[in-house]
């Protein structure tokens, strides 16, 4: 918890203005409309001076910090803050020490709550229980995978959103109208603050700490667009190759393929390069794809994927990834069929509830004297010693009836194999009529 020393004071020209400019009730709270609106029970709830344990789950720089902190004070709760990057269980029993040497019920923010592992996580669970606190966890990631059940189970989560570039607009007027009264000669024009807002990429956080740097790069200057560019780099693309972001923008990129919505598929491969990710994870995501999702509609689909991890393979990058981008294209404008796919699932479960079943004798291999006198072999037809290669015996367990688990599309090439599949399926029932 932040501290003053003794005899220091800040200044407010000391303190960062993302902090100068929080909101102090929802009114001020711009873009998070489920919890500002009147008539939801998040705002009546602060209202009517209620707090409750709940998980906020957004981007970075969207009130997170803000909305506890407008809840505590609604509430006339102490508010103590944590970062779970750092703290851990001894500073988690301070507030608890706290809270039960006054008595009251102590209102705990963690940030960052996803670092905490389940046993750090437990110890929550008894001071949340009897009343001596109330937590208020942040975190950028999924908390139905992070969290553990417990916890989650007393908490309520709501959902944040990255603000639009409108709501951060608004916040960098704040900004700007602060900065100057503190220097009247100081502003920037209207293209320039828009495209500081576009580059906050949603961040208000970001978009404050942006305009301050302009601020003390040179206070005296009305800014233009040109000039703010060139003083600030845009932000780094919001990408966690190990958090939600990732999932999300694999998932995008799946989706668009499966939808046959190339430009999509290759805006979302190109996020997801330029935000870090590694060229061979995704090179091995497009040769899942080949299969699951295009699979024999077209036979080339998985060739090409696996041209494509071998280009990379032999240039690297930047040029190796052109591949990528090819392949994407070529499976989002392919004929689709999850036909294999769900063949595999299928056989796989059927495999599972059947492993009991012997192979039928037929089929056995009968590589000795032994085996060929139990039976192994016996009735085999040989498929090559037919003119149309087609046989009439039976190829599952004997126990067991014949299954359906490749079924086809009418799409591609699989319209070609569901004919092949039909009319073998015709001259083994004709062959089996006749030796009946």
């Amino acid at each position: 918890m932040n501290m003053a020393l003794p005899g220091l004071q800040l200044s407010d020209m000391q303190i960062p203005l993302a902090h100068r400019l929080r909101p102090t009730s929802l009114e001020e709270v711009q873009g998070q409309f489920d919890c500002t609106e009147k008539t939801g029970w998040f705002a009546q709830s602060i209202g009517e001076g209620r707090a409750m344990s709940c998980i906020f789950w957004g981007p970075p720089g969207v009130g997170k910090t803000t909305l506890a902190k407008i809840m505590a004070e609604h509430a006339n709760i102490p508010f103590a803050q944590l970062s779970a990057v750092s703290a851990g269980k001894k500073e988690v029993q301070d507030v608890v020490v706290q809270a039960k040497q006054t008595g009251r019920t102590h209102l705990l923010f963690l940030d960052e709550i996803h670092r905490f592992n389940k046993a750090q996580q437990d110890v929550l669970l008894p001071y949340l229980e009897d009343g001596t606190l109330l937590l208020v966890g942040a975190t950028t990631e999924n908390p139905s995978f992070t969290l553990n059940n417990a916890l989650l189970s007393r908490c309520r989560v709501i959902v944040l959103q990255a603000l639009s570039t409108d709501a951060v607009v608004q916040i960098l007027k704040r900004g700007v109208t602060v900065l100057t009264e503190q220097s009247p000669t100081f502003g920037l024009q209207d293209d320039a603050l828009l495209w500081l807002a576009k580059a906050a990429d949603g961040d208000a956080r970001y978009a404050l700490n942006a305009l301050e740097a302009i601020y003390d790069a040179d206070q005296d200057k009305h800014w233009d667009l040109v000039e703010v560019e060139q003083q600030w780099q845009r932000k780094q693309a919001k990408y966690d190759r190990d958090g939600d972001s990732h999932y999300d923008l694999v998932s995008a990129l799946h989706k668009s393929i499966r939808s046959s919505d190339a430009d999509a598929a290759v805006y979302w491969l190109a996020r997801m390069l330029e935000g870090g990710e590694e060229p061979l994870y995704l090179s091995r995501r497009l040769i899942r794809m080949a299969t699951e999702d295009i699979g024999l509609a077209d036979p080339k689909a998985l060739t090409l994927a696996l041209d494509a991890q071998r280009m990379f393979e032999i240039l690297g990058s930047p040029e190796g990834e052109q591949g990528l981008f090819e392949v994407t294209i070529y499976l989002a404008l392919a004929p689709k069929s999850n036909a294999a796919y769900m063949a595999e699932n299928a056989a796989r479960r059927l495999a599972k509830e059947t492993q009991h079943l012997d192979v039928p004798s037929h089929l056995k291999n009968a590589p000795t004297k032994l085996m060929k006198q139990i039976g192994h072999g016996d009735g085999y037809q040989y498929a090559h010693n037919e003119a149309d290669a087609v046989v009439s015996q039976k190829h599952f367990p004997d126990a067991m009836d014949e299954a359906v688990l490749f079924e086809p599309v009418q799409r591609g090439f699989e319209k070609t194999l569901a004919e092949r599949k039909a009319w073998l399926q015709a001259r083994r029932d004709e062959k089996r009529g006749t030796n009946r």
